[in-house]
Parts: structure tokens; C-alpha cells; sequence
């Protein structure tokens, strides 16, 4: 009988780790990256490499202005070894989780856009003095890049040169992404443009374009009737073709002016989240050339 006992103690103390281990949710990735453009490159600069990464918000979201992370985003972005956030004041739900973290913020050393308010929007209390949609452009982005895989390779030196590598494939892409648009948008009929979202700025500047108006009109805080005049006399003076939404956002106004003007509408991406921060550049480029070519 004690042989026995002894017998199915080494028995179980066999199978312990496994039955343990499929009590737990895999183990947390050791790198966290904010949102789709910087969860994008973060990948493709670990590539090869044993490093993880996860990203933290994963909603269909065009803005971050009164985001707040839920619970089990609070423990990914504890448990990760390194947090990589866009930066430019776009990440300020962050700031408690990141005090004494390890951080990477992509945008250093990027020149950024004061958007000069030309509308007044105080009732929603939304101010940014500096535009944080950073990722809009391919310059930009490059310079995201970069800083990005200098946090890596420091984290991880282990694997920096295959993290440097990877990054040159990157920015491959990158300039590739830069040179499309620059081919299609290059002779566009009309380069004006009025948005339903105030974060196309850094896209307009990659592409040699003049934003109008971009008005920020959410569920509940719709463009107001002193405003519709003043966006169907844009439309109409300009000779506007279309105006842009964006995918997640209101279209209220936007079906207004085109009733009253016979402007289409289109529908651009922040690339803030989805699947692919290319796949929605691409879409972008290929929307304005098609709505103002």
C-alpha cells in the first residue's frame, strides 16, 4: 500500500505542471503597443525574434479623447516588460499604468501640427493643442519606425540585429507607401478637402493637400446650423466634388451637404485600429484619388 501511494505521488507530481498550466491564460506578452499603427510596426520589427506583443486597444475607435482602459487592458499593459505608445499627448488614459514602466514613445523627434481652431467646439471640452494623429503620414511613420525599434533593440539586444533588419524591410514599405501616394494624388482636379474628423492634417500635409474644414462631429454633438451654412458655402464656392467622414464617425452632417449641394461622401480610416495600418493608408489614397481625381 505504501508503494503504491508513493507510486501515484510521483504520478501526479508529473502531470502537476501540465494540469497547472491549462488552468492559466497564456502567458503575457512582453511587449504592449497602444493602438494599430504602432502594434503594426512593433510586430514586424519582432518578427523572428522570441518577443511578443500585444495590443492594448482593440476597439473600432477613431479617437482616444475619453478613452479609459478596461480591466484586463490594465493587467496586459502591467505585465508587459515594455510599452510602446504612439505619444504626442494621444495616450493621456495611460498615465498612471505607465509610471515605472519601461516605455518606447514612437513619436519623438517628429515635428508636430497646431491645428488653428477656426470653429468653436468648447461644448464638447475637447482641446489638443498639438494634433497627435502622427501615423497619418509616411514620413512620420518612418520616424515611428525607428524609434521604435531603438526602444526594442535596447530592451532586447539580444535580438537587435534582427530587429534592424526588420526595420529596414519596414521602411521599405514605408517609401512604398509614400511613393503610391504621392503618384495617385499627384495630379488630383481638386485638392481641397473638408473631413468629419480633425486628425487628417498630417495626411494632408504628406500628400500636398488643403484641408478646408475638419470638423469633429461625434454622436450627440453634430455639427450645428450656423455650421452646415457655413460647410454648404465651402462646398459650393470651392466647387467641392465630395466631402470625407470617417468610419467610425457621425455622418449626420455630411448627408446634409450632400443633399443640399450634390457633393458625394466618402468614407477615409484613421488607421487607428482594424487589422492593417497599410491596408487602411492604401484605402485612404485610393478613396481621395477616386473622389477628387
Amino acid at each position: 500500500m505504501k508503494r503504491s501511494m508513493i507510486v501515484l505521488g510521483l504520478i501526479a507530481s508529473l502531470f502537476l505542471p501540465v494540469l497547472s498550466g491549462c488552468s492559466k491564460d497564456t502567458p503575457p506578452a512582453q511587449v504592449a503597443a497602444t493602438t494599430l499603427p504602432v502594434y503594426d510596426f512593433t510586430s514586424r520589427i519582432c518578427q523572428d525574434t522570441p518577443v511578443t506583443v500585444t495590443r492594448l486597444v482593440t476597439e473600432q475607435v477613431s479617437c482616444l479623447h475619453d478613452y479609459s482602459l478596461n480591466v484586463g487592458q490594465v493587467r496586459a499593459a502591467e505585465a508587459a516588460e515594455l510599452i510602446v505608445i504612439s505619444g504626442a499627448g494621444l495616450e493621456e488614459f495611460l498615465d498612471d499604468v505607465l509610471e515605472g514602466k519601461d516605455a518606447v514613445d514612437a513619436s519623438v523627434g517628429i515635428s508636430l501640427i497646431c491645428p488653428e481652431e477656426e470653429h468653436d467646439h468648447e461644448e464638447d471640452g475637447h482641446h489638443h493643442e498639438e494634433d497627435p494623429h502622427i501615423w497619418l503620414s509616411p514620413e512620420n511613420g518612418k520616424i515611428m519606425a525607428q524609434n521604435i525599434c531603438a526602444g526594442l533593440s535596447a530592451q532586447y539586444p539580444a535580438y537587435a540585429e534582427t530587429m534592424n533588419r526588420n526595420l529596414m524591410e519596414l521602411l521599405a514599405e514605408l517609401d512604398k507607401l509614400e511613393k503610391y501616394g504621392q503618384e495617385q494624388l499627384g495630379n488630383l482636379s481638386c485638392r481641397e478637402l473638408i473631413t468629419f474628423h480633425d486628425g487628417f492634417s498630417y495626411f494632408a500635409q504628406a500628400f500636398d493637400l488643403t484641408i478646408l474644414e475638419a470638423i469633429e462631429e461625434e454622436s450627440g454633438s453634430e455639427a450645428s446650423a450656423k455650421e452646415l451654412i457655413h460647410l454648404i458655402s465651402q462646398v459650393e464656392s470651392h466647387s467641392l466634388p465630395a466631402v470625407f467622414t470617417e468610419k467610425t464617425g457621425s455622418v449626420s452632417a455630411a448627408g446634409i451637404l450632400s443633399r443640399e449641394t450634390g457633393c458625394a461622401v466618402y468614407t477615409l480610416d484613421m488607421a487607428m485600429s482594424g487589422d492593417s495600418y497599410f491596408d487602411a493608408m492604401y484605402h485612404n489614397i485610393d478613396t481621395i484619388k477616386e473622389a477628387l481625381q
